[in-house]
């Protein structure tokens, strides 16, 4: 996109990866103003040019208004409480959040009259930085073309698969996935490492191995150094497990390996693992194991 097209964006909610967006969009070129309900978190992409505002409803007067928050909660009472009465041009939802969340909001954003957009964001702050996040993207068409070059310079790809809440299922099931994946690989670790295998050995085999995927590849150097420094928390997880159980149980659909990883995610929890990465089910599934893991 040429700089004479880039459109001033507004940005609700600067968490770790809202900021990581921003920083995306500003280092592309692009005006942002934008809004946290804690204000020193935006003190930093102040200081790399974005705007700051002092309400949600100054970033209404953008051509795009995007938020990234982090709970149903949040979103409902920023976006119908906030948002909606100053009448955004069009607005685009990052969170993860419940299909049923996404329909009020979505609903209520139609009783506005605003172009309402649900684009999850699959990625970490890490994976946002170096380009290769990607969105999945469901709602207003009119939205999504709208936005679409907004969400093509902060990701990879940004797919638009429906005009309701279908991305929000897609982005449900991603979360899902991810927590049988890494318990997967936590309990196929500690079996290696129980019985006198080194764990690098299995990463390197499952990383060149039809297995190997660019999850394994981007937790190996993690899981090899034992480094829980969050990429997405286990708390965070558990919440998307929680939504995803949830519409499993709405749908009575059975979700055994899910509900499974679910108590082994409270376990870190208690264990106090709730702020550190999810990657914490590795040092759950270890002391189960009795095993004391050595950082290599």
């Amino acid at each position: 996109m040429s700089e004479s097209k880039k459109i001033e964006v507004g940005w609700v909610g600067v968490g770790r990866m809202g900021a990581a967006m921003v920083g995306r969009l500003l280092s592309a070129g692009y005006p942002v103003t934008v809004w946290n309900r804690t204000p020193e978190k935006a003190e930093p992409l102040r200081a790399a040019g974005a705007r700051v505002a002092a309400e949600p409803a100054e970033t209404v007067a953008c051509p795009v208004t995007v938020t990234s928050l982090a709970t149903p909660a949040a979103l409902e009472e920023v976006v119908i409480g906030r948002l909606l009465a100053a009448r955004p041009s069009v607005l685009v939802d990052t969170s993860t959040v419940s299909m049923e969340s996404s329909r009020r909001v979505r609903e209520a954003a139609a009783e506005a009259g605003v172009p309402f957009l649900s684009a999850p964001v699959s990625g970490n702050p890490s994976v946002v930085e170096a380009g290769d996040a990607s969105f999945v993207c469901s709602g207003s068409r009119e939205a999504y073309e709208q936005a679409r070059g907004v969400l093509e310079t902060i990701a990879r790809t940004a797919t638009y698969v429906g005009a309701a809440d279908e991305a929000r299922l897609l982005k449900i099931c991603h979360n899902l996935l991810l927590a049988v994946m890494t318990q997967g690989l936590a309990e196929v670790v500690v079996l290696c490492e129980g019985l006198g295998v080194d764990r690098g050995l299995l990463l390197d085999f499952l990383n060149e191995s039809v297995l190997g995927s660019a999850f394994t590849r981007y937790k190996t150097d993690a899981i090899r150094r034992l480094d829980l420094t969050p990429t997405f928390t286990t708390r965070l997880l558990l919440k998307d497990v929680d939504l995803g159980l949830g519409e499993a149980t709405a749908g009575q659909v059975p979700l055994p390996l899910v509900a499974m990883v679910r108590t082994l995610l409270v376990a870190a929890i208690a264990q106090g693992h709730g702020e550190e990465d999810f990657l914490s089910l590795l040092a759950v599934q270890a002391q189960a194991a009795g095993l004391d893991l050595a950082r290599k």
